[in-house]
């Protein structure tokens, strides 16, 4: 599937976004703290263009307002206000997950040091919520204030994720259901608030918002599973991980948890301990055995679909309204 990322719109989306991001940094910071902008600008990707993330939340709430109002450009603060929330949480998880490496290249904590990288990880944190409450400055100011609030809540959430994805950690009853749960705060908040936030800003009537919400709640839970299941099952050459990657580090995914939910010889060998990279392949065919590789496909055609009624609800037909559907497809039936 062609790649809609390339699409002229959300080329000029991504560009304004990046625009913005560079010069809220740049003037956020007196010269006596131009050691901690720079941590921000190496974490941002800045100082090499091969590690930038997609930006697909802040294009998700740019769409979403561009579908609703045709004026995607009165909210790019807040699309970039978005993405900072993001990243801050991008920090804070690589130093309580101990990764060592994001987008290739080495993390910010193991850059400079968990101390100082908190602090950068803080600071993205207040700068995300001080730019959206700064659009009360020429938006309505119901509306900025509904939608901090929304990501206040939605860092909440985000917290209550990561709390319950570290505690799984050393539990050995986690079911699928818990894992839902978890990945609804860690993954799938954010995704929802950039198109509730969207809508919102357009001053969309209830049900319009409720369609937004829901679109982007689904989207996050079809996102993740895809992840879960070509983090096991995926191509190497197409995801960049080695095979069966996610076992070896020894995640409790979706796929996991569907197979340790009986007693069975992938379960079993799961409980002795740590796999080792040379039986990750047939480990992983064990796990496919339980069914779980199915369930999985199965639950997040599951989730496509409900986000893509969701969409349909708002969207209509317009222009902008296939290339969210593209946009959407491409996301969950991405192999890497």
């Amino acid at each position: 599937m062609t790649n809609p990322g390339n699409h002229p719109l959300l080329l000029e989306m991504r560009s304004a976004v990046e625009l913005d991001l560079r010069k809220t940094i740049q003037l956020s910071f007196p010269e006596s703290s131009r050691a901690l902008q720079r941590m921000l600008e190496y974490h941002m990707g800045w100082t090499d263009d091969l590690a930038q993330g997609k930006r697909i939340r802040p294009l998700l709430l740019l769409l979403v307002h561009q579908i609703l109002t045709g004026n995607w450009q009165s909210v790019t603060e807040a699309a970039s206000a978005i993405e900072m929330i993001h990243n801050f949480s991008l920090i804070h998880d690589d130093i309580q997950d101990k990764s060592e490496f994001r987008h290739n290249r080495v993390t910010l904590w193991k850059k400079v040091g968990i101390a100082q990288a908190i602090n950068a990880g803080d600071a993205l944190f207040t700068l995300g919520l001080k730019k959206i409450w700064d659009l009360t400055d020429r938006l309505d100011l119901d509306l900025v204030r509904k939608s901090y609030l929304i990501l206040n809540q939605t860092c909440l959430r985000l917290t209550q994720g990561q709390y319950m994805d570290l505690d799984f950690e050393k539990r050995m009853d986690v079911t699928a259901d818990d894992y839902l749960e978890m990945i609804g705060g860690k993954t799938t908040a954010l995704i929802a608030a950039c198109t509730q936030v969207g809508a919102v800003l357009a001053n969309a009537r209830p049900e319009v918002e409720l369609a937004a919400l829901n679109f982007g709640m689904n989207l996050g839970l079809a996102f993740q599973l895809v992840d879960d299941y070509l983090g096991i099952w995926g191509k190497p050459e197409e995801t960049g991980k080695s095979i069966a990657s996610d076992l070896v580090e020894g995640k409790k995914s979706f796929p996991v948890l569907c197979g340790l939910a009986e007693d069975n010889t992938f379960s079993q060998r799961w409980k002795l301990g740590k796999i080792q990279r040379e039986e990750a392949e047939h480990i992983a065919n064990l796990l496919e055995s339980t069914g779980a590789r199915e369930k999985t496909k199965s639950k997040a055609d599951e989730f496509t679909q409900q986000a893509l009624d969701s969409l349909s609800q708002f969207a209509g037909s317009s222009p902008e309204a296939q290339l969210m559907e593209e946009l959407t497809r491409w996301l969950l039936q991405r192999e890497k």
